[in-house]
Parts: C-alpha cells; sequence; structure tokens
C-alpha cells in the first residue's frame, strides 16, 4: 500500500495557526495546484480527530456537504466522541497507523491519503509516507502547528518535482526513502 500526503502551508512550514485556524490559506481564487488530479487517485483518507473536528467545524460554518467522497478513516484515542454525519462514507479508530494501515489493505486499499499534523507526523515517525507534497503559500504567520515534528532518525527524501504558480503557491513533491532499500524496493512501489 502506498501513502501520500496532500498538504498546504504557510512559507514558513505552518499548517494551521494556534488556534487551529487556516485564515491564511486562500479559500477562492487560488492557483490549481492538482488536489482534484490527486484525490482520484486514492482509495481512502486517514485523518486525525482534529482535522476531522475541523471538516465538521467548515461544513457548519459555510453550509458545505461532507467533503470526501471516499472512505475516511478517522483516528481517535477517544472514539466514542466523534460523531459522524450521516452523509459520511466515515469510522473512528483508536489504533496505531500500522495497524490502520494493515486493516485498509485486507480491505484492498492500494493507496491513502494521510491528512493532519499530528496524523502524519505519526505516519512519517511509523515509516509508513511513500510521497509528500507540500503546497507552500507566499505568506509567513511566524508561529502556528507545524507540519513536520520530531522524528527518530533523518528521513531522506527524493525531489521529484517543484511548481510555481502565478499568484505564489509552489508545489514541491517529494518521495521518502527507505533505509537499507533499494530505488525500487520489492512489494513497494515508487
Amino acid at each position: 500500500m502506498r501513502a501520500s500526503v496532500f498538504v498546504g502551508t504557510s512559507l514558513d512550514g505552518f499548517i494551521a495557526r494556534k488556534n487551529g485556524s487556516l485564515d491564511f490559506l486562500p479559500t477562492v481564487g487560488g492557483d490549481p495546484n492538482g488536489y482534484e488530479d490527486f484525490i482520484a487517485t486514492i482509495d481512502a483518507c486517514v485523518i486525525g480527530r482534529k482535522t476531522y473536528k475541523w471538516v465538521l467545524g467548515w461544513m457548519r460554518r459555510t453550509g458545505g456537504r461532507w467533503p470526501y467522497e471516499k472512505p475516511v478513516i478517522v483516528l481517535s484515542h477517544k472514539p466514542s466522541r466523534v460523531r459522524i454525519p450521516k452523509t459520511a462514507k466515515c469510522e473512528v479508530l483508536n489504533c496505531s497507523p500500522e495497524k490502520a494501515v494493515a486493516l485498509l489493505q485486507k480491505r484492498g486499499v492500494r493507496h491513502i491519503y494521510v491528512d493532519g499534523g499530528k496524523t502524519i507526523q505519526a505516519f512519517l515517525r511509523a515509516g509508513l509516507i511513500d510521497r509528500i507534497i507540500v503546497n507552500r503559500f507566499p505568506v509567513l504567520i511566524g508561529q502556528g502547528v507545524p507540519l513536520f515534528g520530531e522524528l527518530p532518525h533523518d528521513l531522506r527524501l527524493r525531489h521529484v518535482s517543484t511548481e510555481a504558480f502565478p499568484r505564489g503557491l509552489v508545489k514541491s513533491e517529494y518521495r521518502v526513502l527507505r533505509a537499507g532499500r533499494g530505488r525500487h524496493a520489492r512489494g513497494h512501489r515508487r
């Protein structure tokens, strides 16, 4: 199974303000960054509880509908506190990234989208992320929730591409290189 990250950050590397706000990211009229094409390649999403709560808040504020067409797994240490909208293909699990991946593999899932700061960091620490796509927006916010956190060791990446857009967005894609594995590891597609 492949696991990918597709995320937006401020130029100084924050995915949200300390209060969880994403108000520094453009909501309309931004550069087309390939998100729709990316989403078409995945079979399921794995998100953290805070990201899930942000999505529910966005739905309430905007009158929007459930934004995911693919199945969503919400990882939470307090699953009984997570309420699922009737229209959502969503389930809540209290498990490690490794167990979530094993469960999804048994279900035939081949490619997952991992989202949410703590969830991305946990998947990185577990060595489960294959691809990272970072959209850096031309704004400095000074402090907030960092995209990356502590790791038990260095993670080597291979740069795939970088694209600059007219409104200042810069999108970079990387492949995560596995220690002790060749460029095309057996059973692991790059």
